[in-house]
């Protein structure tokens, strides 16, 4: 944010001690998580600074080791399918709270955005003890479903967000002009919502692949995913892949949130919204 021209010497003495405040911040929480990427090239099998080498190993063996490998194609697998699920059902309830005359509007998007209001132990033992009912734990079609409901609240969020500055007359141009609702849904709604539904996909993926506690309770060892490798890891052995396996998901994080980023603006400038 830049200080304006005619700003007094005082304002900008502020200014500049408010930019200062806020590195401080960030640097206080960024700094632990940086502090793991140097320790996974470290040589040695130990966490300790300073770094007795600098070493691939701890990549190599997150490379070359089975039991990360499954780890790695269980959590794409159910974190692909949760955010197709995910995207389509919060893509839709959007379009549907976005009617002007819809009633109990708000009691619906609360019900909506509840599993991310709700502590997720709570919701884990819930659908533990459902999905034990109808034969759904211990499998992939259950952990799916379940990632679904954690994840479609931030699908939800984000297109109604998209949708608010979205110009409804032109989708009542398009029927006018004979276009049937779904060609008007998909030649006019969605190019201009589409930057707001790839974020919402992007944030359930992300909801699903780092979800660790819905998955102690529901997955068999057979289907572990990432979170949980790196969770029993920590808990069975210490080993230093897991900082290669956190380095790799940070830089996976710093990548799509710049997506984001860059969607967002997109999104920003089909709506004519100055930054």
């Amino acid at each position: 944010m830049a200080v304006p021209a005619y700003a007094s010497p005082v304002e900008r003495a502020w200014h500049g001690l408010f930019l200062v405040l806020c590195g401080a911040v960030f640097l206080f929480l960024v700094a632990p998580i940086l502090a793991i990427v140097p320790l996974s090239f470290n040589s040695e099998p130990w966490f300790s600074y300073p770094l007795a080498g600098i070493s691939l190993r701890w990549y190599r063996d997150f490379l070359t080791s089975e039991r990360w490998q499954v780890a790695v194609l269980n959590s794409v697998l159910i974190g692909s399918a949760t955010t197709v699920l995910a995207t389509t059902l919060g893509t839709l309830a959007a379009l549907g709270l976005s009617r002007g005359k819809l009633p109990f509007r708000g009691l619906i998007m609360s019900l909506l955005i509840s599993p991310m209001i709700v502590p997720v132990i709570i919701t884990s033992v819930a659908m533990y003890f459902f999905y034990a009912l109808v034969d759904l734990a211990g499998t992939y079609l259950g952990i799916i479903l379940a990632h679904t409901a954690l994840a479609t609240p931030f699908v939800v969020i984000t297109v109604t967000a998209t949708l608010a500055g979205f110009d409804h007359t032109l989708t009542r141009a398009a029927a006018s002009l004979g276009a049937a609702p779904a060609l008007a849904f998909r030649k006019v709604t969605l190019p201009l919502i589409l930057p707001g539904v790839i974020s919402g996909a992007l944030f359930a993926f992300v909801t699903s692949w780092d979800e660790v506690v819905v998955v102690l309770f529901l997955a068999s060892p057979e289907q572990r995913t990432l979170p949980r490798q790196m969770f029993s890891g920590i808990r069975e052995e210490i080993s230093p892949t897991i900082t290669a396996v956190a380095t790799l998901l940070l830089t996976l994080s710093i990548v799509l949130l710049i997506a984001v980023e860059l969607l967002r603006r997109r999104s920003a400038r089909l709506r004519g919204i100055a930054e």
